[in-house]
Parts: structure tokens; C-alpha cells; sequence
């Protein structure tokens, strides 16, 4: 990404003016790492780039240095880099409660040499985990309340002093993350596998999830075509939903408006186009018309290797799906997306939230029109607390790198 958005004014780098004092904030997470340059005096935006991933425990220090440095150039001209006065970031996979932890110390090692590449002076430097940050871009800075993450994973902190304190889940694929993308798109394939087997009710997620997995269409249930003739997953309205992006991120159109209505509401079953029809379901698999036990056979055969093959954090790619599905009111994407919404829940009430405190949420499962947001926030009120929606940590890293010079961060 260029610099698209203010110039910074010319001359700034040598007119001496702490009008012109910058500030960089950081955003390094798992997919990739962004970086917003601004006024230290009032905050103001004057570039923003982008560099590739930023785990400081998965991605190599030489690598995760290449991409720092990749965004810091993109969002700080070179004429301008002298006047940086302070730089904050947010890392996935550290925590700036210890200097000893390694996601930290290899953070703090990689971000040094960026900045010693780029020719930024030695300044405040302040680390946190991408959590902290994003809870900081709330208005106002906010110093304690609690973050809910729920993306591709998901995870709540209980924040004190702008400090992570308390972790809830956050458990990874194997043991956790209820609630998040990957929970859902493993819940697709479950649902697809008992209809199969015999175990569970019709749903179009077998036709929309053996379709992504490259199940041929002569096994799949009705010959591959679901409720309103739709085939492929790319025909939901769901952008990005047929073309799965590396690494088994959820895709942007989670956070299309197209892509969350009705799916709080209750399915009323849903239907397979046999012959050009609707056939209506309410069976277990073997009850599936035109879906006999020798194609089911076959549609497992194919589905499960594809699935075990594959890197199991891929899985989170399936729900936009769920989301589409929901959205042609399917009664078990339906009860995914109801439970994905119990489950963070109750990862949030294990905090034992306090009636009116901040709860900054992020991720694509939640934002302004997240298919979870609106049933989430209804589970929520019985709490006594309402989601503060924020979409990702720049900002907050900002307002963390003002703080560390003295500029403010509100």
C-alpha cells in the first residue's frame, strides 16, 4: 500500500518544528502487518502501508524484519523519517508484560533492525500484544475493560492498565478457539459428514462444502445444485467465498451487509433442487432424495482426505458459507451461527464482566455487519455490557506511541 492518504508537508523532516514530531504504529498480525504514521501533536493520519505477516513466534526474525520494514517505508516517506519520534506496536504471539517473553524479545530484535534499515532515529519504542493495541484504538484510549477477538480464532482479555491480565481461550485449533471461523468451518464439515453417515439432518452445507473441497458433482447430494439453483460457493453473494486465500484467513466479506442477514433468526429447514425442484427434508441423511448410499459412500471418500490434507486452520475459509447458507435460512448453519454465538458468550462471561465496562471487540466474525454481531451483542446485554467494534490495532498503537513520547494518546 502507497501513501495515499495526507502528504507529510514539505520540509517537515528539517524544519525542526515539533508540529511535525511523527509517531508510527504497528499492527503485526498473522496475515499481515500494518503500519499508520502520524502527527505526535494531535494524531492525525499521514500514511498507512502494509508488509507480510507479523507473528513474532511463527515468522523468522529475518522475515518478520523484511516485513516491518516493508510497511514502515510505505507509510513514512524517506524525506520524512528523521522526524520520527516514537514507534508502538501491536504483535500477535507477544505480550508486553514481560520483557523476557520470546514473542517480545524477537518483536523488539526485529522492529530495531527495521527501523535501524530505514534510518529512524533510536526513540520510545513501546511493544504489546495485538490484542492490548486493538483494545486501545477505542475512542478515548481506554486504560482497563476487556477485548474480544473473534476472527479466524477467538479469544477475551480482561485489559488493567492497557495490560492484558486475564486470558479466556485463545486456545488454538486443537483445543479451542469456540466461537471463531475455524470453529465454524469445522462445524460445516461435521454437519456435511453426518448427513452422509446417516447422523445427522439434510443441510445444503454438504453440497457447499464438498464444492470447496473439490468433491466431484456426481456424488454430491442432488447432483451438486442446492436451494435456488445455486452450485458453487461463489454464487452466495459472499465476496471472496470461492476463492479461499492462503493461510485459511477468513475472507473480507464477513463483513459484508449482504452476507449476515437472517442468520439470527430460527431456519425453518431448507431444501435440495432435484430435477429442477425444491425438495423439502426433514430426515436424517439416507432420506436425502437422489443422494443413495453408494454416492454418500463416495462423498465421504473424497471429502476426508481432502480435509485431513489440508492445513487444519484452513477450515475457517468455510464460513462465509455457514454465513450464506444461514442466510437462505438452512436450519443447521442457522444453529452453527447460534452456537458460534454462545460460545463467545460465554467466553466472555468467564471474565465476569462489570455492568457498562468497555468490551472492544475485532475480527471479521464481529464488525459493524459481522454475521455474529447482532446475536452476540443480544447475549450480551444480559450482562450489562454492549460491543465497542474496532478494526484492528493501528490506531491504538498509535495512540500507544504518542503515550510513550508524551504527546498523549486521547
Amino acid at each position: 500500500m502507497g501513501n495515499n492518504l495526507n502528504h507529510i508537508p514539505a520540509g517537515a523532516a528539517d524544519s525542526g518544528d515539533a508540529r511535525h514530531d511523527l509517531v508510527v504504529g504497528l499492527d503485526a498480525g498473522g496475515t499481515r502487518t500494518r503500519a499508520m504514521c502520524a502527527s505526535a501533536a494531535d494524531g492525525r493520519l499521514l500514511g498507512e502501508g502494509s508488509g507480510g505477516p507479523g507473528n513474532a513466534l511463527t515468522v523468522p526474525e529475518p522475515q518478520l524484519t523484511d516485513h516491518l520494514a516493508e510497511a514502515i517505508a510505505a507509510a513514512v516517506p524517506e524525506p520524512a523519517r528523521g522526524r520520527v519520534v516514537a514507534v508502538a506496536g501491536g504483535f500477535a504471539g507477544a505480550t508486553g508484560a514481560s520483557a523476557d517473553d520470546p514473542g517480545y524479545v524477537h518483536a523488539r530484535s526485529a522492529l530495531t533492525g527495521a527501523l535501524r534499515r530505514l534510518g529512524i532515529p533510536p526513540g520510545p519504542v513501546a511493544l504489546c500484544s495485538d490484542i492490548e493495541a486493538a483494545f486501545a484504538s477505542a475512542p478515548g484510549t481506554p486504560t482497563d475493560g476487556l477485548a474480544l477477538v473473534a476472527g479466524t480464532g477467538a479469544v477475551a482479555m480482561r485489559i488493567a492498565g492497557r495490560r492484558a491480565t486475564t486470558t479466556v481461550d485463545g486456545d488454538g485449533w486443537l483445543l479451542g478457539d469456540d466461537g471463531s471461523g475455524f470453529w465454524i468451518g469445522r462445524s460445516a464439515v461435521r454437519a456435511a459428514l453426518r448427513m452422509a453417515d446417516g447422523r445427522g439432518p439434510g443441510t445444503e452445507l454438504a453440497v457447499l462444502v464438498g464444492r470447496a473441497f473439490g468433491v466431484p458433482d456426481g456424488v454430491l447430494p442432488g447432483g451438486g445444485v442446492v436451494l435456488g439453483g445455486r452450485g458453487a460457493p461463489g454464487d452466495w453473494g459472499l465476496p471472496g467465498a470461492g476463492a479461499v486465500p492462503d493461510g485459511g484467513v477468513i475472507p473480507d466479506g464477513l463483513d459484508d451487509p449482504e452476507a449476515s442477514g437472517g442468520t439470527g433468526a430460527s431456519g425453518a429447514g431448507g431444501g435440495l433442487s432435484a430435477g429442477g425442484g425444491v425438495v423439502s427434508y426433514d430426515g436424517v441423511g439416507p432420506a436425502v432424495p437422489d443422494w443413495p448410499l453408494a454416492r454418500r459412500e463416495a462423498y465421504r471418500a473424497h471429502l476426508l482426505p481432502a480435509v485431513m490434507t489440508a492445513p487444519p486452520i484452513r477450515l475457517a475459509r468455510l464460513a462465509p458459507l455457514v454465513v450464506g447458507a444461514a442466510r437462505e435460512k438452512d436450519a443447521v448453519a442457522v444453529r452453527i451461527l447460534d452456537e458460534a454465538a454462545d460460545q463467545l458468550a460465554e467466553t466472555v462471561r468467564a471474565l465476569a464482566p462489570r455492568a457498562g465496562e468497555p468490551l472492544v471487540a475485532t475480527g471479521g466474525l464481529l464488525g459493524p455487519e459481522g454475521p455474529l454481531t447482532e446475536p452476540l451483542t443480544i447475549r450480551l446485554h444480559a450482562l450489562g455490557v454492549t460491543l465497542d467494534w474496532v478494526a484492528d490495532g493501528c490506531r491504538g498503537a498509535v495512540a500507544l506511541a504518542r503515550l510513550a513520547y508524551g504527546g498523549g494518546g486521547r
